[in-house]
C-alpha cells in the first residue's frame, strides 16, 4: 500500500481527497501547513511514496516547501511531489516544476486523473 502525505490547508478538500485516496487503498497522512508539510515528510521520509502538496499554505507556500524538500542535503529529495493549486495558468504550472514539483494538478480536482498522476509517479 502505498504511503501519501496530503498537505492541504482546505478541511473540506483535505477530508474529500483524504476520504477518496483512503478508499483507493492509499494510506493518508495530513499536513496543514507549509512548515508543517516539511516537517512531517522528514519524520516519514523513509515510508512516503508521494506528496500532494497544495500551493497556497499558511506559515509557508506549497512551493518553498517542495524547494526545501527537494533540496540536494534533503534525504526526502526522491519523493515525487505533486503541486494542487487553484491556478491553472502555464505560468503557474512552470513555477511549480521549477520548485522541484513533478507534477501539476489544478483545483477542483480531477480525481481520476489525478489517480492517474499517482500512479504514474510511485
Amino acid at each position: 500500500m502505498a504511503r501519501i502525505l496530503l498537505v492541504e490547508d482546505n478541511e473540506m478538500n483535505r477530508d474529500m481527497l483524504s476520504r477518496r485516496l483512503t478508499r483507493k487503498g492509499f494510506e493518508v497522512e495530513i499536513a496543514t501547513t507549509g512548515v508543517e508539510s516539511v516537517e512531517t515528510a522528514r519524520l516519514l521520509c523513509n515510508s512516503l511514496d508521494l506528496i500532494l502538496m497544495d500551493v497556497s499554505l499558511p506559515e509557508m507556500d506549497g512551493l518553498e516547501a517542495t524547494r526545501r524538500l527537494k533540496a540536494p542535503d534533503s534525504e526526502c529529495g526522491k519523493i515525487p511531489v505533486i503541486a494542487l493549486t487553484a491556478h491553472a495558468m502555464a505560468s503557474d504550472r512552470k513555477k511549480a516544476l521549477e520548485a522541484g514539483c513533478d507534477d501539476f494538478a489544478t483545483k477542483p480536482v480531477d480525481f481520476p486523473k489525478l489517480l492517474e498522476q499517482i500512479e504514474g509517479l510511485i
